[in-house]
């Protein structure tokens, strides 16, 4: 795969902060001009006997040489908005969105290798959580990451069942519903999965919002696409973890539902809401309204499934398209279990992904 994939440069919106001005260019040629091609390759010869001399001294190069490029670089990613990093990955009108903050880099790596196998990466956006992850991420890949300001909290949004972990979550559906007001399809994916085939083969049709059951019970290979019925908790228990959209009016009112839901079941120490419940929800009380349509499961089966049911992995064999690590709370586990699997390509595919060796 030719590097060029990787290093396709997004439109670059930032004004350049020392823009030459016509009038500035011809001057600059001049005969009699300070800045002559001579007197440029002096100062250069000048920097470079400075850096043999003086090459632990912070005084020797003025710091403003040494830095500028850094933060040319950080302005410019700050003011890159959704709606541009959009329309630079979304060439054929798809976008496969994540949500990362810097201690899913890992995870985020692993993801992306399995689909650059099924050549889907370029759809890729990145919607970063933290600075770290942005400017890491575009450094790698340039353009294929974006944050929404305001950033959560960086240090506790991985923690799972903690208010910034539900913080972090919550802002999902509002990212998918300015996508779809963009136009997009979009296909919303956890960094703790793992593409084994193409799984947009499964997502044909023109149904609105397609979607993964999270129930372990094992289901008949023809079972039905509809909304399962609610459970003991009254409603649903579908995975928010993959999702994929078409823009019509009936994806655009269940994100607006699921955001109501969050709103109207905010996280508390008695309460500590996730946002899986309020998606449910918004599935249900929009089922009459929307063309919902649930996914086979011997293709997108739960991870209380996958990893449990040895014997439903075996007789299904050959069928699993997107795998989910769920069922199972910590990195190191997540990790570990990936490893049992033959599914952390990490360690041995990390030079086929476009951020190469990211932690």
């Amino acid at each position: 795969m030719s590097a060029s994939l990787y290093q396709r440069q997004p439109p670059i919106t930032l004004a350049d902060p020392y823009p030459e001005s016509p009038k500035s260019t011809i001057n600059s040629q001049k005969p009699g001009s300070f800045l002559t091609r001579n007197t440029l390759l002096a100062l250069f010869s000048l920097l470079i006997i400075l850096g043999f001399l003086f090459p632990y001294s912070s005084t020797s190069i003025p710091s403003s040489l040494l830095f500028s490029n850094s933060k040319i670089f950080e302005s410019k990613w700050r003011a890159y908005t959704l709606s541009e990093a959009v329309a630079f990955v979304g060439t054929n009108g798809t976008v496969i969105v994540c949500a990362v903050s810097q201690p899913y880099l890992p995870f985020l790596n692993n993801w992306l290798i399995s689909i650059v196998k099924q050549k889907h990466h370029e759809k890729v956006l990145v919607i970063a959580e933290d600075y770290y992850t942005l400017f890491k991420v575009n450094e790698r890949w340039p353009g294929h990451a974006v944050l929404v300001p305001p950033a959560p909290d960086a240090q506790v949004a991985h923690k799972f069942g903690s208010q910034g972990f539900f913080n972090f979550t919550s802002r999902r559906p509002r990212h998918l519903l300015q996508i779809l007001e963009l136009g997009y399809n979009v296909m919303y994916n956890d960094v703790d999965m793992v593409w084994l085939a193409d799984p947009f083969p499964y997502l044909q049709g023109k149904h609105d919002v397609y979607f993964m059951d999270d129930m372990t019970a094992v289901k008949p290979l023809n079972h039905s696409n509809a909304l399962p019925p609610p459970g003991k908790k009254g409603r649903p228990y579908i995975c928010s973890c993959m999702i994929y959209m078409r823009p019509t009016k009936g994806a655009k009112l269940v994100m607006k539902k699921w955001i109501e839901e969050l709103q109207d079941q905010p996280w508390s120490k008695a309460k500590k809401a996730n946002d899986q419940p309020g998606f449910n929800w918004a599935l249900q009380k929009t089922a009459e309204q929307v063309d919902l349509y649930l996914l086979p499961q011997a293709a997108f089966p739960t991870g209380g499934l996958y990893f449990k049911n040895r014997t439903w992995v075996k007789e299904t064999k050959g069928m699993q398209v997107i795998i989910h690590n769920n069922y199972i709370i910590g990195f190191e586990k997540k990790i570990k279990r990936f490893k049992e699997y033959d599914l952390w390509l990490v360690d041995e595919h990390a030079s086929e992904s476009p951020l190469g060796n990211i932690s």
